[in-house]
This record gives C-alpha cells, structure tokens and sequence, in this order.
C-alpha cells in the first residue's frame, strides 16, 4: 500500500512539472507573438541587434545576385485630341449610279454566224438596261474651300457624288481628278471654312507608332479605331491600274478598317493625316488583322498635280525593275540581297542615256536608301519630269553614282497635261468622250482621232477604233496608255471597239 501511495504521489508530481513546463512554454510564445504584432515597441537588446545584423547580411547577398527585372510602365496615350480634331474633317461620300440603256457590240463570233444566216441573226439583244445603285466610303477635307481626297475606287464612274459632313451637310462635289495608278481622287464642294485635317510627314512615321482610322465603315458614320504602325513601303498587289505600274508603298496598320472606310484618314496623335485609308488583308472581306493606307508624301503630290494639271506628272526611270531577294541573288550571283536590279531598259530610257547599265541595281536616290521596288516608286513621286537626280548604283560589287533627267510617260521631259491628246508610233489619241461610252455599253478607253503610217496602220487598224486593252489591262487615260505602252516590248494583244459597235481584236510587234 505504501508503494502505491508513493507511486501516485511521484505521478502527481511528474505531472504537475509537465503542466509548469508547458506554461512556460506558452508564456515565451505569447511573448514572442506580442513582438510580432507590436514590433515598434520591443526593447532594443542584443537579440534585435543581432537580427538587424542578419538582415543586412541578406541584403548584402541580394546585391551580389543580378537584380530582377522591373516592368517599365507607360501610360496608354490619349487618343482624345486626336479623334477630335479628325471626325469633324472625315466625310461620308455616297458615289450613285443611274439607270442606263447600254448597248453591247458586236462580237467576231456574231459576225461570222452572220456570213452563214444573213444580218438579221443576232446573239441576244443588242441593248439591255442596268439597275440602278449606289456605293459608299469615305473621304478627308484637306482644305477650308472644299477639296476633298478620297480613294478613286470609292467614286470610279459614278453619275453623281453625294458628300455628307459630320455635322449632316449635304452636298453634290465634282471631280476634279483622278489616278488610278494610286487609287486616288480629288473631289470639290462649294463651301467655305469647312474643318479640314492639315499633312503630316509620312516619311517620319515610324513603325510601333500610334495611329487612328476614321472613316465609316458599315454607314456607321465618324468611326474611330486605334492601332499601331505594323509596317512601312509595304506591296499588297492590290491595285487594279492599267498602266502597267503599281504604285504601291503602303503604311500597315492593325487599326481596324472595314468596308466603307476606304477614302478615310489615317491620322498620328497630333492628329495630322499621314496616310488614306485603301484596302484591307482579309479571306472574308472583313477585317481580318490587318489594313492599308497610302502614305501622305504620295497624297500630297498626286492631289498638287490634280488641282494644277488635271493630271499626275509621273516621273519615270525608263527602266524594267525587279526586287531583288535571295533568289535573284541566286541567278545572278549577286552579293547583296536589297535594292532594285535592272533589267533592261524602255525606249529613250532616262536612266540609259544617263549611263546606267543593266545589271546595276539601283540602293539609292539622292541619298535615300532604295531596299525594294515599292520605296523606288514611293520615293519617285516626290519628283517631277525634268527633275534631276543623283542615283547610287551597285555595279559588279562597286557602288557609283549617276545624275538622271527624269522623263514622263512618253519618255519626254515635259509637263503633261490631263486633256488634249498624245501620238503614239502615227496614231494620235485622245480621252472618249462620256456619251460615246454610254452608248456602247463601255466604262472606259482612249480613242484614235488621226492615223498615219505606223505600227498601228501596218497592224490594220482603222481610225476611230476605241482602244479598251491591251494585253488584258484596261486603259482608261491617255497617261495610262503612254506608260502602259512604254513598259512593253516584243508583241502585244489590242482589244476594242468601233463607233458601230464592232468589237475589234490587233496584235502589234513593239
């Protein structure tokens, strides 16, 4: 008994020192704690000192690591002012179409049907009615007295020309010119002080910049997107000139465009017009990523030559260019992989009698840099027939330079003008008239006024004839014809039509 008494006494005795010691324990924890949460007040005693010692060495550590990244963050600009200051000189352009009773010629088919069964067999009416219709886009006010740019896609061949502003103005605008080759146009209202957008230097403009598209896409009219400038001189083969040259050097952007934005601006922050809106990279016909605007250097000196001429003066090389890349670096066992190669030269070709040669390859023109085909013809449009310029030439590795009188369509140096008439090898040829056109059912061609002995005779055509192609390429103006022409060489297929309506096809060695 006594045994057990002394064993249950040592138990409670064990058991009482655990529960001390457990005290103990919480009483440092709680202790500790209190530190954690108040650390402004615990006393300043060798432990804290020590800490701070550690914590310094960490740092010390820290600074011998590289330091992590730190994000850079800007500010997304405003797109306030600029969207302000464009809208109200953005327009919205109705381009209508009238009813006609357009009259079809007579095929070489039909007339040989006829030889066999008489004149009274035709192959269908002779005339048939279109519908009526209308397109629409956009187009930027560019001066207070009511000059207008637009693309000349958005009013090719209309009857009239509607114009609606912001503020819901309506009025009829006539044109004043127009160039395929760039697919602009130029259009005037009788109006004054009218909010206009003033030029920015597209040359400057620098790829990841922003921009904004104004326009009216879908009739939804003063649209504004946002994007950046995703590319420079870039080609689309887009366009649908028939002068055998496409002056194509586009600004990409991913600002998005849709139909009915063609004709509308491209504008920087400062709100400056930098670019006309034109086309769109798209498998849908919708936007699909990408857009594409003509440069304001281009705009500027198309629309100058318009309002002054009726007609663009393009200056020309006189040369067969191709882009050079790594296969014709290939073929040619060439040691550069940029610029412009030569590949032969047109009749008085300005650059021939200035001394290039083929082969050259043209990497700059009075000291700005040629990488490809669409900056030669980007950069040629700041210049005139006449003009004189200095082009370094890469030849056989060696690079010189040659000064070059650049020459018109015609590989004349003179100012064309947009009426009146050119002669081409005996046939001289003039714009067709607008009755002529409607009543053959034709939407274009240049006509022969005089004939004498030349290539077109000997090939059996007649004056009067009304040529539409040739080799497949509409001709709608006489400076499509000359430059169309002059690009040529060997044999070339003529497609057209009599006053009578009998449609006519030539070959003709040139």
């Amino acid at each position: 008994m006594i045994w057990k008494k002394q064993t249950k006494n040592n138990f409670i005795a064990l058991l009482a020192v655990c529960f001390f010691l457990i005290g103990i324990g919480l009483y440092q924890i709680l202790k500790d704690d209190s530190n954690l949460i108040h650390p402004s007040y615990s006393k300043q005693s060798s432990n804290s000192h020590r800490s701070k010692i550690q914590l310094t060495d960490l740092t010390d550590l820290t600074d011998l690591t590289p330091p992590l990244p730190t994000e850079h963050h800007e500010e997304t600009p405003s797109f306030v002012h600029a969207a302000q200051k464009a809208t109200p000189a953005v327009v919205h352009i109705t381009a209508k179409y009238e009813a006609k009773i357009m009259r079809r010629g007579t095929s070489p088919l039909e007339e040989l049907f006829k030889e066999f069964l008489g004149e009274g067999f035709e192959m269908g009416p002779k005339e048939y009615k279109t519908q009526p219709g209308a397109a629409f886009g956009s187009g930027v006010i560019i001066s207070e007295d009511g000059y207008i740019v637009t693309n000349n896609h958005v009013i090719d061949k209309a009857d009239q020309i509607e114009v609606t502003l912001d503020d819901n103005r309506r009025y009829v605008a006539k044109v004043v010119g127009t160039d395929p080759d760039t697919d602009l146009a130029l259009l005037k209202i009788e109006e004054k002080s009218l909010p206009y957008l003033e030029f920015g230097d597209s040359d400057k403009l620098q790829v990841g910049e922003w921009v904004l598209a104004v326009g009216n896409p879908f009739n939804l009219t003063s649209t504004v997107t946002k994007g950046i400038v995703s590319a420079k001189a870039r080609r689309a083969d887009i366009s649908k000139s028939g002068s055998g040259i496409k002056i194509e050097a586009f600004i990409q952007t991913d600002a998005a465009v849709n139909r009915g934005n063609s004709g509308g601006a491209l504008v920087n922050l400062q709100g400056q017009l930098v670019g006309i809106n034109t086309a769109i990279s798209t498998p849908t016909g919708a936007f699909a990523g990408y857009s594409f605007a003509i440069p304001s250097s281009i705009v500027q000196r198309i629309i100058s030559d318009l309002k002054k001429y009726g007609a663009v003066q393009r200056a020309i090389l006189g040369i067969y260019p191709q882009d050079v890349n790594a296969d014709l670096a290939d073929e040619k066992k060439l040691k550069r992989f940029d610029g412009v190669y030569v590949n032969g030269f047109t009749k008085r070709s300005a650059a021939a009698e200035a001394g290039m040669k083929e082969g050259d390859i043209i990497i700059a023109i009075n000291n700005t840099k040629i990488k490809n085909l669409a900056q030669l013809h980007e950069h040629l449009t700041h210049y005139q027939p006449g003009d004189k310029v200095n082009v370094t030439l890469d030849r056989k590795g060696k690079e010189i330079t040659i000064q070059v009188s650049l020459k018109n369509a015609l590989n004349e140096i003179k100012i064309l003008h947009g009426q009146g008439s050119i002669e081409v090898e005996g046939a001289t040829f003039e714009p067709l008239d607008q009755a002529t056109k409607q009543k053959l059912g034709i939407k274009g061609g240049v006509q022969i006024k005089a004939l004498k002995a030349g290539k077109w005779q000997q090939a059996g055509i007649k004056k009067g004839f009304i040529l539409l192609t040739i080799d497949k390429e509409k001709i709608e103006t006489l400076d499509q014809l000359a430059t169309l022409l002059n690009s040529k060489k060997g044999g070339i297929l003529i497609e057209g039509i009599y006053p009578n309506g009998t449609e006519a096809y030539y070959g003709i060695g040139w």
